[in-house]
């Protein structure tokens, strides 16, 4: 037996074993640290074949695993490179780099694929989205995007050029990278670059239409970024607005340590950061109001998929709904924060319209918001994640 074709068993016995209760990458961090006969080539290939699997869907049904690991690998992969050991040469003749063209050959080979299958919930997609565009985009790794914070761009593109790392600019902050690329010894993360994915750049836009909005005052803005995870679209809002009072919440108290973590590297010194279950009755800032809320809501995170392919795999319908009654839950508790001709910030990295301009509509018909602009963010087309966001108004 080849190498290779014990890297697909391999990969089979991980896939086997693997039931998506937790993320794929910790679990086959646990599975080769119990089997240390994987060098880190043997490890790298293995999880290559697993993501890819993945990154399918349930478009491989009544096909023996081997097999599905070995048309995955032909379908997501430009270039047969190092695997070429694997195919005939009628495989390696139709190895296009056109998906369609590539599937097309599957289907004559394998009459049961349904590349459909890849992504099975286009009916429930936000209306503005490619819905083919979007499904094999889950193919392809998207790529790794970095925010240059103000003043470090010319920093930050001299240390990538001093160790030989390309990067491609977009927007006016942004450097898409590889997503293999390693930074921690490179820059200083989050001082002078951020991590963030290209979309979740882009809904800075908005924010900029609250900080153009905002009249001279004497005083700093008071921002609470409700759902803020790790902190990243407060670190944005900090950029942006300049001078705010910061507040940031989480569900998840190792979530808020690791935001204050974050915030000092960022040198962000001043701000408020608390534990807060967003479904029930706030106490802690009973008596406060603020003219800007930022909700990166809760959501199925079918945005990001092409990067935790798993998810795809295992996601289910009724989750939609889970996820939609769960942002009116948190809705009913931010909304009655917000001041008068404040703004509302909704975000989701989500692409079904339940969760985005659904929600947009129950916010505006409930309480009274009047909506000032909303977007779906394709990252399809760019290897980056897609994301929702809608700017509302509290007259």
């Amino acid at each position: 037996m080849s190498r290779w074709h014990s890297y697909i068993n391999s990969a089979a016995t991980c896939i086997q074993a693997y039931t998506g209760t937790q993320p794929l990458q910790h679990f086959l961090k646990a599975h080769f640290a119990q089997h240390k006969k994987f060098g880190s080539k043997d490890r790298k290939y293995i999880s290559h074949l697993c993501y890819s699997y993945y990154r399918t869907g349930h478009s491989l049904p009544n096909t023996s695993l081997p097999e599905k690991l070995q048309i995955a690998l032909f379908i997501c992969n430009e270039t047969p490179g190092e695997w070429q050991p694997l195919y005939n040469e009628e495989w390696l003749e139709h190895w296009h780099t056109d998906p369609t063209k590539k599937m097309q050959f599957i289907q004559e080979l394998y009459t049961t694929f349904r590349p459909e299958n890849i992504f099975p919930w286009k009916p429930q997609l936000s209306k503005t989205i490619d819905a083919n565009s979007f499904a094999l985009s889950h193919l392809v790794q998207p790529y790794l995007f970095i925010r240059c914070r103000p003043g470090y761009k010319a920093i930050v593109a001299e240390k990538l050029a001093q160790n030989n790392i390309p990067y491609t600019p977009l927007l006016q902050n942004c450097f898409a990278l590889s997503n293999t690329t390693q930074l921690q010894n490179i820059i200083n993360l989050n001082k002078e670059a951020v991590v963030q994915d290209l979309n979740s750049q882009q809904i800075g836009s908005l924010m900029q239409m609250v900080a153009d909005a905002q009249p001279k005052a004497s005083h700093p803005m008071k921002v609470w970024d409700c759902c803020a995870a790790s902190g990243g679209k407060s670190i944005l809002a900090k950029d942006i607005l300049g001078n705010i009072d910061l507040m940031a919440s989480d569900l998840r108290p190792a979530i808020i340590n690791n935001l204050k973590a974050r915030f000092k590297q960022a040198a962000i010194n001043h701000y408020t950061a608390f534990v807060a279950d967003l479904t029930q009755p706030l106490t802690l800032i009973q008596k406060h109001s603020f003219p800007f809320i930022i909700c990166d809501a809760p959501c199925s995170g079918s945005g990001t998929w092409s990067r935790t392919p798993e998810q795809l795999y295992y996601f289910t319908e009724d989750r939609i709904n889970y996820y939609s009654q769960l942002q009116k839950n948190i809705v009913q508790h931010i909304v009655p924060k917000l001041a008068v001709k404040g703004y509302l910030l909704y975000i989701t990295c989500s692409v079904f319209e339940q969760e985005n301009e659904a929600m947009v509509t129950y916010i505006m018909q409930q309480y009274g918001l009047q909506l000032i602009q909303q977007q779906v963010f394709s990252g399809y087309t760019q290897h980056a994640d897609t994301m929702f966001a809608a700017l509302l108004y509290k007259n």
